[in-house]
């Protein structure tokens, strides 16, 4: 990437936890009347998850993240990313699913590192991560903080940048697309570099709302 290619950040997918994948596709059909895919393992992080894409006609390359923890996998050597090692997290996702935290597509993840650390949030270093697809190996990089913890609230979103595949170019149209994402808790400079709507002062960290078969659905963040 050419330093004088302009930086592009842009929302790529929510993230909601929940304390299996059986209970998050449970939460995902009751409350959005859709049913999410397999997705696959994460070795590096001892996770799992399902997807759920949300084209809207706009923004085509987002999709939902239904993410928990491997009960097959071996504890991690580091921290997992999304806060999914903080046990008042886990307190919350054995009540119900939750949105957690949201991941920004970014075209230079070494420069947007840069860009949110000038703005005063350390969204960490950068990591390759891989895992098998029913299409083949899915590749990407992604900045994960040591200790996996949220910035913000989950406002700050983690940044990642794709390798030549991306999840939602097998996804099938699922009926549900995203009408807004709004943060909390940082200021307006922040949210315009990353493509998204600043929330009023007091409103939650993270919060989206979705078009669904079931309606208007709104999530607000853990």
């Amino acid at each position: 990437m050419s330093e004088a290619s302009p930086l592009a950040i842009e929302p790529d997918h929510i993230v909601v936890a929940a304390r299996s994948l059986a209970e998050g596709a449970a939460w995902c059909e009751a409350t959005l009347g859709a049913t999410p895919v397999e997705g696959g393992r994460h070795a590096t992080m001892g996770t799992h998850n399902r997807l759920l894409g949300l084209g809207d006609g706009v923004r085509q390359r987002m999709y939902l993240e239904i993410i928990a923890l491997d009960p097959e996998a071996p504890p991690p050597p580091r921290a997992r990313w999304f806060d999914l090692d903080s046990p008042a997290l886990q307190a919350e996702i054995a009540v119900a699913p939750r949105l957690v935290h949201w991941v920004a597509r970014c075209n230079d993840i070494d420069r947007a590192i840069a860009a949110l650390r000038a703005a005063g949030h350390d969204p960490g270093e950068a990591i390759a991560v891989e895992r098998m697809t029913a299409h083949g190996m899915l590749r990407w990089r992604i900045a994960l903080r040591d200790d996996g913890r949220r910035l913000a609230g989950g406002a700050v979103p983690l940044l990642i940048e794709w390798g030549a595949a991306h999840p939602c170019d097998h996804l099938p149209a699922s009926g549900v697309s995203v009408t807004h994402l709004a943060l909390g808790g940082v200021d307006r400079g922040v949210a315009e570099r990353l493509g998204v709507s600043l929330a009023a002062a007091g409103a939650p960290p993270l919060s989206v709302a979705l078009d669904t078969p079931r309606g208007r659905v709104e999530l607000v963040g853990a």
